[in-house]
């Protein structure tokens, strides 16, 4: 029964590839990432919110510490955690779910009816999460390291990268090794300066790239700079979320609390509809009236 239940909750959280042939459509991802600091009980709350919203996935992290945590960092000392004084590995340990919480969440999702899936940092991590989707995210942090760019793609059906912290030398790399689906531009400072946001490069982007699908991952105060993003031409678009900005944690700041992800899917699915066609002016049924009133014909 176990097996049944975690085979339907796969089949839930299956992502078709073939959706990212149409580039009006605008998918939306509430990160969760890390912000849920081990709670598997905060980690749901984000879920429900995220559902609430409309958005169409929720996303985690998923690190092995042991092997993502560089040697010279294992052992320094993260002060104040909710956990008293740790070693940063402890403190990555802390924070990261297994399988027990994993086949939670799914079963969680799959009742709330949003997908998941989670930015994978290593092999192992591959692994374990191709246990619950086929789609996956290489972060910014990551795309100089082909080995995995290479054996995340083939793992995963459609795989998405972000381009904070990086050359276009290093951009160009990443995307001839990982043949990514989705790239998302991003700036990676917690949280980001409006005037260093240079959303233009998304139009780079999109010539530069016309087969593949353009994504924008925020981590800025506000949305209005990521509504701004939607008639640039972005097909995905990426926030961070908590349920509080003050809480503990490194990401809580750049994140978006619960009325504002309500708002921006609000406003991103406002900005789709009004955009509209780029074509001779269209007479809309709704503009005849107010004519004949004004014009006489």
């Amino acid at each position: 029964m176990i097996f049944l239940v975690m085979d339907t909750n796969k089949q839930f959280n299956l992502f078709d590839k073939s959706l990212l042939t149409n580039k009006k459509d605008v998918f939306i991802i509430s990160e969760v990432g890390i912000n849920h600091n081990g709670s598997l009980e905060l980690a749901k709350k984000l879920i429900d919110v995220a559902s609430v919203a409309g958005c169409d996935f929720v996303k985690f992290q998923k690190r092995t510490p042991h092997l993502c945590v560089p040697d010279h960092q294992k052992n320094l000392m993260k002060k104040n955690t909710p956990w008293g004084d740790l070693t940063y590995l402890d403190y990555k340990l802390k924070i990261e779910f297994g399988k027990e919480e994993y086949d939670e969440l799914a079963l969680h999702c799959m009742n709330k009816g949003i997908k998941f899936f989670a930015s994978v940092w290593d092999k192992p991590s591959c692994d374990f999460m191709t246990q619950y989707t086929n789609i996956a995210k290489i972060p910014s942090a990551l795309i100089t390291d082909h080995e995995l760019l290479t054996y995340a793609r083939s793992r995963f059906d459609t795989l998405l990268i972000s381009t904070g912290m990086s050359t276009e030398e290093e951009i160009e790399a990443a995307i001839r090794v990982g043949n990514p689906d989705v790239i998302f531009h991003t700036n990676s400072a917690y949280p980001s300066k409006t005037e260093e946001l240079n959303l233009l490069y998304l139009q780079h982007l999109e010539e530069k790239y016309p087969q593949k699908s353009i994504g924008y991952s925020g981590h800025e105060f506000g949305l209005v700079t990521t509504f701004a993003t939607i008639p640039l031409g972005v097909n995905w678009v990426e926030r961070h979320i908590t349920l509080e900005r003050t809480m503990w944690g490194s990401d809580q700041l750049a994140s978006v609390e619960p009325i504002g992800i309500i708002k921006l899917v609000k406003g991103i699915r406002a900005i789709q509809s009004a955009l509209g066609v780029k074509k001779e002016r269209i007479m809309f049924d709704s503009e005849l009236e107010k004519r004949k009133s004004l014009r006489g014909n």
